[in-house]
């Protein structure tokens, strides 16, 4: 039977190793999913804002999409939300998208001793869980389940949710207990700022929604590297 362990924020995707998942549901690797679906060329994950400039200089036509404390970086096509995306599909087919936020591209570039890395939401969880389960089949391999949290320094319930979540379909192919009612409970944590007023135009609300999805898509995010840095490949489960 496959083990993983969970690990938390910057820390934990310091420590990780194996095949490891850096998981971010509020809102990057939901996002990242959406924009796959939107018909994306290629996402290209980066940790700073500088290298994301630099990097949109190499890509021409690129789009640039980024937050820092959830806010849109100044000079960006978009900001880390998935519903200013959704309408804007003739902006991203085709493209390179170039994406750095303050949690979830953070935990890749430092997940240095993963020998393989995903990216998880529970958008994808299930996706997720199924890759882990084919790839460890018969096989002694670490996992590691790595929730980055708020910016990476606090933890968050939404993260940690979908990392207890993957471990219980890898490890028993079973649904975690109470799982619904702890997801629809996340309006009461980290999602509260999805609901107030003075936020919606960083932290629209259907942001939420979208993000607290369950099994929407059938592929995970494999992260690769080559010349030009990180980028993310859509594998169909």
């Amino acid at each position: 039977m496959t083990n993983c362990k969970i690990l938390h924020l910057l820390s934990g995707a310091k420590e990780a190793r194996g095949l490891t998942v850096i998981i971010d549901v509020f809102r990057a690797f939901s996002l990242e999913c959406y924009l796959y679906d939107l018909g994306a060329g290629l996402v290209r994950p980066v940790g700073s804002v500088e290298e994301a400039r630099e990097l949109q200089k190499k890509i021409p036509g690129s789009v640039l999409i980024g937050e820092r404390q959830g806010i849109k970086v100044e000079g960006f096509d978009f900001g880390n939300s998935p519903a200013q995306v959704e309408s804007e599909k003739e902006k991203i087919e085709g493209k390179v998208i170039i994406h750095t936020t303050s949690a979830g591209t953070q935990g890749i570039v430092n997940a240095v001793g993963a020998t393989e890395i995903l990216t998880g939401s529970l958008v994808n969880a299930r996706a997720v869980a199924e890759y882990i389960r084919k790839e460890t089949s018969g096989k002694a391999l670490e996992v590691s389940l790595v929730a980055m949290g708020l910016s990476a320094k606090k933890e968050a319930a939404e993260d940690e949710l979908c990392a207890e979540y993957i471990k219980l379909l890898v490890e028993e192919n079973k649904i975690l207990p109470a799982f619904e009612e702890r997801r629809q409970d996340l309006k009461n944590h980290d999602g509260k700022r999805f609901f107030d007023p003075a936020l919606q135009e960083h932290f629209p609300e259907k942001d939420y929604y979208m993000c607290i999805k369950q099994d929407l898509f059938p592929f995970v995010l494999r992260i690769g590297k080559d010349d030009l840095g990180f980028f993310s490949e859509r594998i169909d489960v």
